[in-house]
């Protein structure tokens, strides 16, 4: 591990000492992270999420990407919320409180989604959507 981390400090160090300040600079985006770095973070998660609901067949596996898509959308709340209140607007509360709600709403939806797993399980003996077919005649 330490052979991959080595080169990455040489050439940033390597940057820095040829471009000046260009390390306090680049340090100082990491500690204060903009909003254009929790927007590509949310939409990394969400693609996650999708690609998990579109291509698993396990449903405790595709709830948890439901999840993901939740948690992506908290993020962009948040990062908003946190955006908003630099720019000195009384609204930003507001993605705080939509945050809260969708965390409430996952957790209803987890709850009902496991009750029914379990429901599912214990008639058919199965988690996987190919196999559950319980409209089919």
């Amino acid at each position: 591990m330490n052979e991959l981390i080595t080169p990455a400090f040489a050439l940033l160090l390597q940057e820095a000492a040829a471009g000046g300040g260009r390390l306090d600079a680049i340090m100082s985006g990491v500690r204060n992270p903009d909003l254009s770095k929790f927007l590509v973070i949310a939409a990394l998660l969400f693609v996650i999420g999708v690609a998990g609901v579109l291509t698993r067949r396990n449903i405790i596996v595709i709830f948890m990407s439901v999840e993901l898509i939740l948690n992506a959308a908290n993020l962009n709340f948040i990062a908003f919320s946190r955006y908003l209140q630099h720019t000195g607007n009384v609204n930003a509360v507001a993605g705080q409180v939509f945050t809260i709600f969708v965390i409430v709403v996952a957790a209803a939806e987890a709850a009902i989604g496991l009750g029914i797993v379990i429901a599912l399980y214990r008639n058919r003996e199965t988690i996987f959507l190919d196999k559950i077919d319980l409209l089919k005649w």
